[in-house]
């Protein structure tokens, strides 16, 4: 077997030592997830945004609020977060408001402490799973530096009674080493941008949630008047 099959990629694999195996099948597993969860998260975010752009749309462009209400419950499959929120508002909204011991900003409050707990469910749910990809972007080139010192270490005990080390003996098993390096970075760098990009966006429609849920307050307390 000469030098370039001993290095190449399959092979290295093949020959690593069981603990190098067991961190690469581990690093491989992680990065199919951390993929499946990119697609996953990007889908549902760009669902998202869409769902929010056309109830903001039919809420601002003057409908009436009882139909958007009505619209939200009879129709639970294919609202958005935004609708959820309006919907517990407004329906918290409707129960008090015609009672004669509550005043007015009693009422108002009410509605705006439960969108504020279905904000807080439907955030929740936009930023579930996140965690993962920020744990595989900070903790797999770690996983990949232990898989390629102990192959490092593995590759040098092989060599303790040889009397004149060449290139050949050992340009192996380093390489074999630094695969771990290498397929922990492939993981980790595709979850780092991952991260970064959808905490951005769940925090722009978080801003956009909050937004509504004030101005959505001042409607309501205009009502009361």
């Amino acid at each position: 077997m000469n030098i370039t099959q001993d290095l190449s990629i399959l092979e290295l694999v093949a020959n690593a030592s069981l603990v190098v195996k067991l961190i690469l099948a581990l690093l491989a597993f992680v990065s199919f997830m951390s993929w499946y969860w990119i697609f996953r998260k990007w889908f549902a975010l760009r669902d998202a945004r869409a769902r929010t752009d056309r109830f903001e749309r039919d809420f601002w462009s003057g409908g009436d609020l009882n139909s958007l209400y009505q619209s939200a419950v009879n129709d639970r499959h294919s609202t958005g977060a935004l609708e959820r929120i309006f919907e517990a508002g407004y329906r918290e909204f409707n129960k008090l408001r015609g009672q004669k011991t509550m005043d007015p900003a009693t009422v108002v409050d009410a509605a705006r402490r439960a969108m504020r707990a279905t904000y807080q469910r439907e955030t929740d749910h936009l930023e579930s799973h996140l965690s993962f990809l920020a744990s595989v972007g900070s903790v797999s080139p770690y996983v990949g530096l232990l898989g390629t010192v102990w192959g490092i270490m593995h590759a040098f005990r092989g060599l303790a009674n040889v009397s004149s080390a060449t290139l050949a003996q050992v340009a192996p098993g380093i390489a074999e080493a630094l695969v771990a390096t290498a397929i922990g970075l492939f993981a980790a760098i595709p979850a780092v941008v991952a991260y970064n990009r959808y905490a951005h966006d769940v925090d722009r429609i978080s801003v956009r949630f909050e937004s509504f849920m004030e101005e959505f307050s001042n409607i309501l307390q205009r009502q009361l008047r």
